[in-house]
C-alpha cells in the first residue's frame, strides 16, 4: 500500500480550491491543475485569503498559513500531476470531460496512484471504466465550501478495492472528516435526498404556497436548517443543481427529479445564484433581498 504523500487536484474552481486548501493544510503536498492561469490565479487568492482571515482571527498560526501556501503548486500542465498519489478531479458535472482526463492520467500516473472523483452525481463506475485501474478508483464527495463543511461521501465503485477504500477512508479522516460510505448510485446519500427537496422548493413557491422568504424561514426555523432551500439552491448555484437533477432523472426516471419551469427559465436568463449575482435573491444589495419573480417567468 502506497503512502498518500502528494494529491494532485483537477480543476481551480470553488471546490478544487476549496479541495486544494483543504488538502494543504491537512499538510499533503498539492499540486493543483487548471487550464488557465486566470482560473489558478483566482483559485490561489480564494485560498490565501481565507488562510489569512483565520490568521486576524488568531486561530491559526502564521507560520502554519504559510507552510500551508507551500505545500502548494498551481500548474497548466496535466503532465504536473502525474507525481502524485492519490489524483482528486473536481471539474464540471461532465463525464466526457471526466473520462477524457482520466484517460490522459491513466497513462501518465503510476499504477498505484488512487484516482477519485468529486462528482455529485455520475456514477464512479462509469468513470473508472475509462480507466485501466477500476479497483483504484473510488468517489470522494466534499461539500461546499470544503474548508468549513465536515462531511465526505466515500463512494465504492462496483470495482474498487478493499484497499483503495480504506486508503480512501483514512484519507478523507486525516483531513479532520466525517467520511461516511455511499453505494454507486447517481446522487449518492446526500443529493438523493436533497435534491428533490430543493426542487419541491421551487415547486412549492409556484403554486402560491409561500413567498420565497417565507418559505426559506419556515424551513430554517421550523426544522432547524441552517438556511431555507432558496438561499441553499443560490448558493449551491440554479445551473449546478438544474444539471444535477438532469443527470438523476436519467438515471432514476422518475418526476421527482425534473426541474421546475420557474428554475430553468431563471438559468436560461444567466440567473445562477451568488456567483452570478441573482438567483432567488438579489446579491447586489446587502442584505440580499428576495427577487420579484413569478411561475409566468
Amino acid at each position: 500500500m502506497t503512502a498518500i504523500r502528494t494529491v494532485g487536484v483537477l480543476g481551480c474552481g470553488l471546490m478544487g480550491s476549496g479541495i486544494a486548501q483543504t488538502t494543504a493544510a491537512a499538510g499533503y503536498r498539492t499540486v493543483v491543475r487548471d487550464t488557465s492561469d486566470e482560473v489558478l490565479r483566482k483559485g490561489r487568492e480564494a485560498i490565501e485569503r481565507p488562510l489569512g482571515k483565520l490568521v486576524d482571527k488568531g486561530t491559526l498560526a502564521a507560520p502554519d498559513r504559510e507552510a500551508a501556501l507551500g505545500r502548494l503548486a498551481f500548474v497548466t500542465a496535466l503532465e504536473a500531476v502525474g507525481e502524485a498519489d492519490l489524483v482528486i478531479e473536481a471539474v464540471p458535472e461532465d463525464l466526457a470531460l471526466k473520462n477524457r482526463l482520466w484517460r490522459e492520467l491513466d497513462g501518465l500516473c503510476p499504477a498505484a496512484t488512487i484516482f477519485a472523483s468529486n462528482t455529485s452525481s455520475l456514477r464512479i463506475g462509469a468513470q473508472a471504466a475509462a480507466t485501466s485501474r477500476p479497483d483504484r478508483f473510488v468517489g470522494l464527495h466534499f461539500f461546499n465550501p470544503v474548508p468549513l463543511m465536515p462531511l465526505v461521501e466515500v463512494v465504492r465503485g462496483s470495482a474498487t478495492s478493499a484497499e483503495t477504500f480504506d486508503q480512501a477512508m483514512a484519507f478523507a479522516r486525516s483531513l479532520g472528516k466525517e467520511a461516511v460510505v455511499s453505494s454507486d448510485t447517481s446522487g449518492f446519500l446526500v443529493n438523493r435526498l436533497l435534491v428533490p427537496y430543493l426542487l419541491d422548493a421551487v415547486r412549492a413557491f409556484e403554486s402560491g404556497t409561500g413567498s420565497i422568504a417565507d418559505l426559506d424561514t419556515a424551513m430554517r426555523l421550523g426544522c432547524g436548517h441552517p438556511m431555507g432551500p432558496f438561499t441553499l439552491l443560490d448558493l449551491v448555484g440554479l445551473d449546478t443543481v438544474m444539471r444535477i437533477a438532469g443527470i438523476m432523472l436519467e438515471e432514476y426516471g422518475e418526476p421527482r427529479f425534473a426541474a421546475p419551469p420557474l428554475l430553468r427559465r431563471l438559468v436560461a436568463a444567466g440567473h445562477y445564484g451568488r456567483k452570478s449575482g441573482r438567483g432567488f435573491y438579489d446579491y447586489s444589495v446587502s442584505p440580499p433581498r428576495p427577487v420579484a419573480v413569478s411561475s409566468e417567468q
